[in-house]
């Protein structure tokens, strides 16, 4: 690259040439910042996160490569991740584990679940069958609806103990410990070994402990530790740490690797230019998610669901029954006090001795039932839904045989749509598009034909209830687990789902909220 007088100014110290090549600075020739523009060598600004990776344990999902020798004392690991904690899972969460077996092997997990006295980060390293690292947090990490910035940047050089493993979350190093045992200096560590070691992404590499939830941003350095604003950045008008345009890395070394998780048809993609893909195991196109660190989207709340009532799959946007012959109910994570919102449920399967006893409504958060293991179902003054089994209307009524004629019934196969109108308190379902006792949710304050009309001054949460263990469903709150045929976006351009979006209504996602809610 030629430098000369004249032209225009380019930014000093920034990296061009490709992901992990080069450092430009100086004054730069107008010829030359074209070429380089053409040939995208040129640095750009900071852009959105589109896309995250959605794990799901029960289906095994997980990445692997094959290792190769390179720099192992000196590395860092990047990944924005939000975890689908479950009370019925009592596993680690591996993020990555770098392995040759169980007796050496490096990772990093998220522990246990919010019923029990874990839900720590835990660092770990064995070699030969001892345990020679191990950092584990005080701090808990139990928010269903929290993205986290994990940053662990390794360089056993260091003369001082601590700076020998760093972790940041969301931009802060952590420095709270209940264990801490760090490696000797220039000691080589588990990573970048030889080709005998697999580095496992959502999983341990015995083939348990799998990841369940999303990760996005998955990124690895060789050679250098790096501090967290290498990959992050405090937004000075809220304050929020929040992820940058991933930039290049001058010095890195071979075995670096980005995961962006933009490519549907291959998530073990390696964005850097270095060509150091995934084998992908278990995760398909519909695996691909569009719930990020950037715009976080509702999901099941698993916080409010007794531990034998359900499963909770797809990163917490599909349930499986498993508590039959009582009511169980469900609740979603984005409590709504105003705005217009749409949302869909997918039938998945039904209880073949009672088929369709489920409903799907809104619930006010201020008579949730966060104890009971039967939840309240639609049995109080701020519950509204919609009965599969008969198509009736329910509101403050347990007993489904007293509610009000309204539409259709619904079984395997049908999508249910919600529209929640809390501008003007009303409510409407439909049924494969089509709204039901011929509803209209654009009607605003007249609410033609809508189910109900809804008390105002009250936060609502999507809910669903159901009697038997058979049955399954999936939500989609504008990021769908389940395969879309035809595609529809609010008009903000969010959202993925089956069916027209009416005007004004939106996803329920964290961009529309903080608008609309």
């Amino acid at each position: 690259m030629s430098r000369k007088n004249g032209g225009i100014i380019g930014p000093a110290n920034t990296p061009v040439g490709g992901l992990f090549k080069g450092v430009a600075g100086g004054v730069w020739r107008m010829n030359d910042v074209a070429n380089f523009v053409s040939n995208s060598q040129w640095p750009t600004g900071p852009q959105s996160i589109d896309n995250s990776c959605r794990f799901d344990e029960n289906s095994s999902d997980n990445l692997t490569k094959t290792d190769s020798l390179s720099n192992r004392k000196t590395f860092t690991y990047s990944v924005w991740a939000k975890k689908s904690l479950s009370k019925n899972d009592t596993d680690a969460d591996m993020i990555v584990n770098n392995a040759a077996d169980e007796s050496n092997q490096f990772k990093i997990e998220l522990q246990g679940n919010h019923a029990v006295d874990n839900n720590d980060l835990r660092i770990r390293q064995m070699v030969s069958g001892s345990q020679t690292v191990l950092l584990r947090t005080n701090r808990l990490f139990r928010d269903p609806l929290a993205w986290y910035h994990i940053v662990v940047a390794v360089d056993t050089t260091q003369s001082t103990e601590a700076n020998r493993i760093k972790l940041y979350i969301n931009g802060v190093q952590e420095t709270s410990f209940s264990s801490s045992t760090y490696p000797s200096q220039d000691s080589d560590m588990q990573v970048n070994v030889s080709s005998s070691y697999t580095t496992h992404i959502g999983k341990r590499n015995n083939g348990d402990h799998y990841f369940d939830g999303y990760m996005a941003e998955f990124v690895f350095i060789d050679g250098l530790q790096l501090d967290s604003t290498s990959f992050g950045e405090t937004d000075t008008a809220t304050g929020i740490w929040k992820p940058k345009k991933i930039g290049a890395f001058s010095s890195a070394g071979d075995n670096s690797f980005y995961l962006d998780f933009k490519d549907s048809s291959n998530l073990g993609n390696d964005a850097s230019g270095l060509n150091n893909d995934f084998t992908v195991n278990n995760l398909t196109s519909i695996d691909q998610s569009t719930d990020t660190c950037v715009e976080n989207y509702a999901t099941i709340d698993p916080l409010y669901y007794a531990a034998s009532s359900y499963t909770l799959t797809n990163g917490n946007l599909a349930v499986d029954g498993n508590d039959g012959n009582a009511w169980r109910t469900l609740y979603g994570t984005f409590g709504l006090t105003s705005g217009k919102w749409y949302w869909e449920i997918k039938i998945d399967a039904k209880e073949a001795s009672d088929p369709n006893n489920f409903a799907i409504g809104v619930v006010s958060t201020d008579q949730v039932d966060q104890t009971s293991s039967n939840g309240k179902f639609f049995g109080t003054a701020q519950g509204y839904a919609y009965h599969g089994k008969d198509g009736k209307k329910l509101n403050n009524d347990t007993v489904t045989a007293n509610g009000v004629s309204y539409g259709d019934s619904y079984t395997v196969g049908d999508i249910v749509g919600v529209f929640l109108d809390l501008d003007n308190h009303k409510l409407y379902f439909s049924k494969n598009g089509t709204v039901q006792a011929s509803g209209d949710p654009t009607s605003g304050s007249s609410g033609t034909n809508a189910a109900f009309s809804i008390t105002s001054g009250h936060n609502y949460l999507p809910a669903i209830a159901n009697y038997y263990n058979a049955e399954h469903y999936s939500f989609n709150f504008g990021n769908p687990p389940f395969s879309i045929s035809s595609g529809n976006s609010d008009a903000n351009g969010f959202g993925n789902f089956e069916y027209s979006v009416p005007s004004g209504y939106y996803a329920l996602n964290t961009s529309n909220l903080n608008t609309y809610g």
